[in-house]
């Protein structure tokens, strides 16, 4: 299971905590509303975050996405 405090945006500096609270917070529901937000801009820059993750590990924004969607957000 991904940890909260698992890195996904490096350039931005958000992990998956951060990332879990911005789509929960604007309600998002799509990967498009997510890149498109000025509260909290993710997936902008090197958009590494976007496919195979900054690590080459799979850990993106989709994913993220995904847990949020199905109430599978990891627990402290």
């Amino acid at each position: 299971m991904v940890k909260l405090d698992t890195e996904i945006c490096i350039c931005n500096g958000l992990n998956v905590g951060d990332i879990v609270e911005c789509i929960q917070r604007n309600s998002f529901t799509s990967l498009d509303e997510i890149l498109e937000n000025r509260d909290c801009p993710m997936g902008d820059k090197c958009e590494s975050c976007l496919d195979e993750g900054f690590n080459n590990d799979g850990l993106n924004i989709p994913m993220v996405l995904s847990m949020v969607k199905h109430n599978r957000v990891p627990k402290d």
